[in-house]
């Protein structure tokens, strides 16, 4: 069964067909999305979980637990590796878990 595409307009005026729920603009979130530093290498879903956490720095990532951050909606395994590499680079890495 194939899902219906729905016609819709952004607020900036970009039109889209969209299947789903999800009222992101393809065209807009492609706009805003970073050139460089570690946003960048993640997709969308997970640079929206970090940024709607408030975590846009790396000194704000290290501050959280890999378990905290794999909780947020958006955030799978597959973006931890890339998180854990750009904490190395700047010679950072996440919370320690407690014992």
């Amino acid at each position: 069964m194939a899902s219906v595409k729905t016609l819709r307009i952004c607020d900036q005026g970009h039109r889209y067909y969209k299947s789903s729920d999800c009222p992101t603009c393809p065209t807009c979130e492609q706009e805003r999305k970073p050139t460089s530093g570690f946003l960048a290498v993640l997709s969308a879903p997970a640079r929206r979980a970090l940024e709607h956490a408030g975590i846009t720095t790396l000194t704000g990532l290290a501050s959280y637990r890999e378990k905290e951050i794999l909780q947020l909606h958006g955030i799978g395994p597959s973006s931890l590796p890339k998180l854990r590499a750009a904490l190395q680079e700047e010679g950072l890495s996440f919370k320690m878990e407690d014992f």
